[in-house]
């Protein structure tokens, strides 16, 4: 299906013995929830599938009867494997043929968390890149040495293979999922009904364990915020640093141990996510654009689009602009952006 289409996607959800419930509810919350009238259309069907009548979950915690069994992959878009507690335990070998299967006949595919271990095993992410919970990566590596894995983020998108890293991470997937099929202000009216970001700054190296950082530094919340409703003016390192009432090094020592980046790429962030949604909602020239979020020029802005989303911004409008003007690009110059994903090729 093209990109922005308004068209439902047939999402199968697969779950099996032992199953983490955490990730299929958040598949479910992001593909199945029915959704308000602000977007217009329902994007996703859901089918929730089982290789057995009774499928008890995780630890035994309950059990659930899914909708279908295994033959409703084969008219699915889009095939989300099971995770399983034990990620080296054999899956069953009908579920592996029937991943393989979709696989074939184009079917977009989907790991959450261990269900990597599940599309590895199928065979299906040999010679591509996948995302891994940190704590598995050598595991993976080991059980799987053609597969590259990207240890330090939280997802990796592979064209018609996707994975995530740890558990929370399926929402960071989920929504970038969304955004692909159907932009920016869809992916964002999600992620607030979620209250979750569209899209969290790092990857997972800022989760690995290590010390804690200092307790009696203050949350930078503040000055993100305030930050937001400015990006369509000079900022500098130097102004977020003084509204902080901190000193440059010290805002990038806390930007790191807080958001996993730097202040400039931050910014840079903010503002590719907020030109985005004015080339989705608008039909403002280029440069004004670019003026508008903050990123100086239409050169600059087609340089940033080009290297994190793969796009040239014509094109980029045409497979996502709705033509009217943005909630964010309505109450001021800029407006604070709901965060939405620039890159589609991994979380990091």
């Amino acid at each position: 299906m093209p990109q922005g289409s308004s068209q439902s996607r047939r999402v199968a959800l697969v779950v099996d013995q032992g199953s983490n419930p955490f990730e299929m509810a958040c598949a479910c919350e992001v593909f199945g929830a029915r959704r308000r009238s602000e977007i217009g259309f329902e994007p996703y069907e859901l089918t929730v599938v089982s290789p057995s009548p009774v499928t008890t979950m995780r630890d035994g915690l309950f059990r659930l009867s899914a909708d279908a069994g295994l033959e409703a992959l084969a008219d699915a878009d889009m095939v989300i494997v099971p995770n399983r507690p034990d990620a080296l335990e054999p899956s069953r070998p009908a579920l592996l043929d029937a991943i393989r299967a979709a696989d074939d006949r184009g079917a977009r595919l989907v790991g959450l968390c261990t269900g990597a271990f599940t599309l590895a095993e199928a065979g299906v992410l040999d010679g591509r890149r996948a995302a891994v919970h940190w704590q598995l990566v050598d595991e993976f590596r080991q059980t799987y040495p053609r597969v590259d894995v990207e240890p330090d983020v939280l997802f990796v998108d592979d064209g018609d293979v996707l994975t995530s890293a740890g558990s929370a991470a399926a929402l960071d997937l989920a929504l970038h999922i969304v955004r692909a099929d159907h932009g920016a202000e869809v992916a964002n009216h999600v992620s607030r009904r979620l209250v979750f970001s569209t899209f969290r700054e790092g990857g997972q190296r800022q989760f690995v364990e290590r010390a804690l950082p200092d307790g009696s530094d203050q949350s930078l919340a503040a000055t993100l915020a305030w930050a937001l409703d400015r990006l369509h003016e000079p900022l500098r390192v130097r102004d977020l640093a003084l509204h902080a009432h901190t000193s440059t090094a010290s805002l990038h020592r806390r930007f790191q141990a807080e958001t996993g980046t730097t202040p400039l790429a931050w910014l840079t962030t903010q503002r590719l996510q907020l030109a985005q949604r004015l080339l989705e909602g608008t039909d403002l020239p280029l440069e004004v654009v670019a003026q508008r979020a903050g990123l100086g020029t239409g050169a600059n802005l087609r340089a940033l689009l080009r290297r994190h989303v793969g796009l040239a911004p014509s094109v980029y409008r045409r497979q996502f602009g709705t033509g009217r003007e943005p909630l964010s690009a309505r109450s001021g110059p800029a407006g604070p952006p709901a965060p939405v994903r620039p890159g589609a090729r991994s979380g990091g």
